[in-house]
């Protein structure tokens, strides 16, 4: 921990009192150094936080002292198709976290989060929910009875287990904890598969669904899980890559893909701890015993 000046919003800009954050894989790859190794330190880590507004610099509109606010992910990606120039400074690394007191953030940087969330829950939305809702919504075009596979327990795939299922589609969910599994069906998990017990786990997704197979794969186990994934989707599916907590090479037979004219595409509160318990979050995360969400209360 250090103490630097209070920051001062400039024109454009917001200044958030942070109330909570909340920590993804990326972040945990990033304080090893092993997500970008040429990044320039000290760095201020994590990239999800929300809070309120305490001051807004000259010209601001869009924002109030007293609004409930979130960071957005990518502060320069506005609107619009992806972009180099939109993509390549997201926060938490090379840009400055929001894991501090205060953090100064352009106006069009933060969105306003719902007043019926806490400030953990609404911590949990920039990274985790946006990515899930993207990759099922704005890229998969899920319909009412399709079928969603989402691996593990994380964040991205508890989100979308709760999208999918709003959405009316059957959600199967793959976990090593029966204890999770059992966890995921009360938030509408229609079928588990536990890959410890049945390690060919695509296969057993391709049974649950009459040898259909799934419609739509929130894929997180990179390297360690896409052979199964391929093995799992229907014909024409759709498999979002998202994670790599499997690794991130692979030697990847094309066959699947083209014969079955598959697309691939990159695209809950568990815990939380106080601010200066931020090693033992990472801890918590590291050893995979989170369910959903891990979060970081600040102040």
């Amino acid at each position: 921990m250090c103490e630097r000046p209070d920051p001062v919003p400039g024109p454009g800009e917001v200044l958030v009192r942070v109330r909570a954050v909340s920590l993804n894989y990326r972040d945990w790859l990033m304080v090893q150094g092993r997500y970008n190794p040429k990044q320039k330190l000290p760095l201020i880590p994590l990239s999800d936080g929300a809070g309120e507004v305490t001051a807004a610099g000259e010209g601001v509109t869009q924002s109030k002292p007293g609004d409930r606010v979130a960071g957005c992910f990518f502060p320069r990606w506005i609107s619009g198709p992806p972009a180099k120039e939109k993509i390549s400074m997201p926060l938490g690394g090379p840009l400055e976290g929001m894991l501090s007191e205060y953090r100064v953030l352009s106006e069009e940087a933060v969105v306003k989060t719902p007043g019926h969330l806490s400030w953990e829950q609404a911590a949990t939305l920039p990274c985790a929910a946006v990515t899930a809702w993207n990759a099922l919504f704005e890229q998969g075009r899920i319909r009412a009875g399709q079928t969603v596979l989402v691996q593990g327990t994380g964040g991205v795939s508890i989100f979308a287990l709760q999208f999918a299922r709003l959405a009316g589609a059957r959600v199967l969910v793959t976990s090593s904890s029966d204890e999770k599994l059992e966890r995921a069906k009360t938030l509408g998990a229609d079928a588990a598969i536990n890959y410890r017990t049945e390690p060919d786990w695509g296969k057993r997704a391709r049974e649950l669904t009459g040898g259909a197979g799934v419609d739509h794969i929130i894929e997180v186990g990179g390297a360690g899980a896409i052979a199964r994934s391929l093995g799992a989707a229907r014909i024409g599916g759709t498999i979002s890559i998202i994670g790599v907590l499997g690794g991130h090479a692979a030697e990847t037979s094309l066959i699947p893909i083209l014969m079955q004219n598959l697309r691939l595409q990159g695209v809950v509160v568990d815990r939380v701890f106080d601010f200066d318990e931020v090693q033992q979050a990472f801890r918590h995360m590291a050893a995979g015993a989170h369910f959903g969400k891990i979060c970081v209360r600040v102040g």
